[in-house]
């Protein structure tokens, strides 16, 4: 039978492999090691606190590892707090080691500000090396022709590290280049010239300075291509023609209204003057009523009226009989 002192050993060791277990992997004893082996002089405790700051110390040992062997000056300290404001340590080390191989003046500081600025330092330390090539889209402009011409450019920039911070990005060059083309071919009393001396646009533009307060020095402008669009000037022409004709032809559309309406009303106002006669040819038979009870007339004249009016109606019959039977011409 084994009693519980038999196994104290056994649980003291547990305890000792757990204690060590937990040690190890609160203090980068590996990683402390490693650094020594490089020459790197950093302490143990240093490691402790950055594990007490909540900071990965393999995010800030393996950069000061990188740049000590590069020989770049930098301190645990100022990586420590790069990656405590939230900076890519390891991009930065990169970078101050690419500005160093290219003998670019780029001091920690700085390149921790365009880190910080959400800018890609090591990018813009290869761009200070390697220019890059920012291609417009087809940029339209009209000639005082009339005739629209496009032009596709090619922008040769490098990057600016002294204007990293503050500058503008590649939206603003493309849209003051853009500016420039469009102006340039403004100017141009024919398409003919543009398409002859394309290179007229590059040189204009380019001289513009349009870098200035930007993060990119052009270095050239060259015009990939370039193309006729519409004939701008006869489609406005023809714009305003149609226009004139559509205003013309409300006019008349008006003018004719005006004179229907006018017809319509002569048309009622004769109605209303042969309304008129008839009321005064109804009055007629009253008078003549009115003559014969007053003894103002006889009946003989009354008799002599109305041979009158027959003979007058007789008349025209005959003369309506006349008209039908003469021969046509």
């Amino acid at each position: 039978m084994f009693s519980i002192a038999d196994f104290i050993p056994i649980i003291i060791i547990g305890v000792i492999i757990i204690g060590l277990a937990v040690l190890f992997s609160f203090i980068p004893v590996a990683l402390w090691i490693s650094a020594l082996a490089a020459g790197v002089k950093v302490s143990i405790f240093t490691l402790v606190g950055m594990r007490l700051r909540r900071v990965v110390p393999s995010k800030v040992i393996n950069p000061l590892i990188k740049a000590y062997k590069a020989g770049v000056s930098a301190d645990a300290n100022q990586l420590e707090s790069h990656y405590l404001a939230g900076g890519n340590v390891d991009r930065v080390v990169n970078a101050l080691i690419a500005a160093q191989r290219a003998n670019i003046d780029l001091g920690f500081e700085r390149a921790a500000a365009i880190d910080l600025a959400g800018r890609d330092v090591l990018q813009a330390v290869q761009m200070s090396v390697n220019p890059k090539v920012i291609e417009t889209p087809f940029i339209a402009g009209i000639a005082m022709d009339g005739i629209e011409v496009k032009a596709k450019a090619r922008i040769t920039v490098r990057a600016n590290i002294e204007r990293l911070v503050g500058g503008a990005g590649e939206e603003t060059v493309i849209a003051r280049v853009g500016e420039g083309v469009v102006s340039t071919i403004g100017s141009a009393t024919s398409h003919k010239q543009v398409l002859e001396n394309p290179d007229s646009i590059s040189k204009n533009v380019l001289n513009r300075g349009l870098d200035a307060g930007t993060a990119f020095e052009i270095l050239s402008i060259d015009i990939a291509d370039v193309d006729i669009g519409k004939n701008i000037g006869a489609i406005l022409q023809t714009d305003q023609a149609q226009a004139d004709k559509s205003i013309a032809q409300a006019k008349a559309e008006e003018r004719r209204a005006m004179a229907v309406a006018e017809e319509q009303e002569m048309i009622a106002r004769v109605q209303e003057m042969r309304a008129k006669v008839v009321e005064a040819e109804a009055t007629v038979p009253l008078a003549l009523a009115e003559a014969l009870r007053t003894g103002k007339m006889g009946v003989m004249d009354y008799m002599n009226y109305q041979n009158i009016g027959a003979d007058t109606q007789m008349r025209g019959s005959i003369g309506d009989m006349t008209k039908g039977d003469a021969p046509k011409e």
